[in-house]
């Protein structure tokens, strides 16, 4: 398939993908899904992937596993014990543990979509309780239907004290979530009036925070005639919420933000790429994992137009790396050095989230990169399933200084790397003792250079 977006027939894209001799289903290809689809997949997860047709994989990972009840009890246990510390930067720590185990990697994935996408920053809500339930309701709605999201996000207490609305009056109506959810959470810049702003900014009057907790103060809403979007009525908060997701920009914008996270950074896909997801959006009441699930499963998601076509944010890059080596590490140390790189969890730079794709790249953060996967990889404080990755490498069949490098390639790497590229690397697996000890951690720490290892 053509990688020029432009140039795609859009009733070709989102069919599903079949594998053929031109487009072998393969483990580069099970890999591509697996980092788009949760953060990546151990070698034994990809030996088991080729075994599987890929929309019975997709259908499998969108749908998770189980609830694993002894996971989600040391998660919450953990939790309580970050909470108890008062300090809203342990959270970071606690998302990260569950990123790095979490059985069902793509709702982690989505929940840290729409934690971009509602961003709110711990560094201003400062109780740590009203962040963590925030992140309780975007997972609980992660794959479910955008519209009861959108409604419990406005009356949210973390999302109200983070836009300035904890004491919404009808004398002096507060505008700032009202402008956020149409530019920024549910039509993009250019679908909505500065008159629209003024009009649903009124329909959330009454609507305050009051001990951690929404209050909604019948007194202080204003009861007047409201006209936005073609409608006309006294209408309240959950009207105005009902009326924007009505407008056709709705289901544009969301599937193009799905889009964009999922299959590239960049270009821009036309409209007329977006239009069939966004046309499933509606008719499926804004129900968005069966979208995801037509995403991750399409001709176009398997094609030179979206495999590597995303850089790996700093989340991506760690958690993926640590899951496909079945390893752990100092989750605390790990969010410190996370931050560092741009990308604290719990605490997005501002309300539109991280900007993403090249933005995640430049001289300084490129080398902070390469520092923190040879911490990971050759730190004392991470450990790996297999005991150590000389282990790992024996175990998955690699012995010789080439086939290690050609093992961490495909295992590590979206994209086929330069012949040039490859040769300095079996050299240096082998002048270290090839898959002995720490020389398979040099050998990713020189890989985490190369311009390939940044992309998903």
């Amino acid at each position: 398939m053509n990688s020029d977006l432009s140039k795609i027939d859009p009733r070709q894209a989102w069919q599903p993908f079949v594998p053929d001799a031109k487009r072998p289903w393969n483990r580069a290809l099970a890999a591509h899904l697996y980092r788009r689809a949760g953060f990546a997949a151990t070698w034994d997860q990809l030996t088991a992937a080729v075994k599987q047709e890929p929309a019975e994989l997709v259908a499998q990972l969108v749908r998770g596993p189980k609830t694993d009840e002894a996971f989600e009890r040391q998660s919450r246990d953990l939790a309580e014990a970050m909470l108890a510390t008062g300090n809203p930067q342990n959270l970071s720590a606690w998302w990260l543990h569950r990123m790095i185990g979490a059985p069902h990697p793509l709702l982690e994935k989505t929940t840290l979509f729409w934690h971009g996408h509602f961003a709110t920053s711990a560094a201003k809500v400062t109780d740590p309780r009203l962040m963590l339930a925030q992140h309780e309701l975007l997972r609980q709605h992660a794959l479910g239907k955008f519209g009861p999201l959108v409604q419990a996000v406005s009356r949210d207490p973390a999302m109200l004290i983070y836009l300035d609305s904890t004491t919404n009056r009808k004398v002096r109506p507060n505008e700032n979530y009202a402008r956020e959810l149409m530019e920024l959470f549910c039509l993009g810049e250019g679908n909505y009036s500065e008159q629209d702003i003024k009009q649903i900014a009124r329909c959330f009057t009454g609507w305050e925070v009051r001990n951690g907790r929404f209050r909604f103060r019948e007194f202080q809403h204003d009861e007047g005639s409201k006209t936005f979007f073609g409608k006309t009525g006294n209408f309240g908060g959950q009207d105005a919420v009902r009326i924007v997701l009505d407008q056709p920009a709705a289901a544009e914008f969301i599937a193009g933000k799905l889009f964009r996270f999922f299959v590239c950074d960049e270009p821009a896909p036309p409209p007329a790429l977006i239009d069939p997801l966004a046309e499933q959006l509606r008719k499926n009441d804004f129900t968005t994992g069966p979208v995801i699930e037509r995403i991750l499963s399409s001709r176009l998601f398997f094609s030179g137009a979206s495999v590597g076509r995303k850089i790996r944010s700093p989340v991506e890059l760690s958690v993926g790396l640590l899951r496909a080596l079945g390893g752990a590490t100092n989750v605390y140390r790990l969010a410190e050095e996370l931050a560092q790189l741009g990308q604290a969890v719990f605490f997005p730079p501002n309300v539109k989230g991280w900007e993403g794709g090249r933005y995640w790249i430049n001289t300084s953060t490129l080398l902070g990169r390469a520092n923190l996967v040879g911490r990971l990889v050759s730190g004392e404080e991470s450990k790996f399933a297999a005991g150590d990755l000389a282990q790992l490498a024996e175990r998955c069949g690699a012995t010789s200084p080439e086939e290690v490098v050609d093992w961490l390639l495909e295992l590590l790497v979206a994209v086929p790397i330069p012949r040039k590229a490859r040769e300095p690397l079996v050299k240096l697996a082998r002048s270290t003792g090839g898959a002995a000890g720490k020389p398979v951690g040099t050998v990713i720490h020189a890989m985490s250079l190369l311009p390939e290892f940044q992309l998903g």
